[in-house]
């Protein structure tokens, strides 16, 4: 979870330079391999981001216990 939240951060620094007008970023995906990002494909970053944001998000769900109703 840690892993991802670190990948997360990473893509949407990556994806705000891209923003402001640098020509180019790159960064590293889940698998290690470094992608390189430019204007033109900027849809293709936030797709990743999406992607992280929703394993992200499913890991923090997964961890949470069901809610019980206790009768006294």
């Amino acid at each position: 979870m840690v892993q991802v939240a670190v990948l997360l951060s990473e893509a949407k620094a990556a994806y705000h330079r891209l923003m402001i007008g640098e020509a180019a970023v790159e960064i590293r995906d889940s698998n290690g391999e470094t992608i390189r990002y430019t204007s033109a494909n900027a849809s293709r970053l936030k797709a990743y981001i999406a992607e992280l944001e929703q394993q992200l998000a499913g890991t923090t769900a997964a961890a949470r216990l069901p809610l019980r109703p206790m009768w006294g």
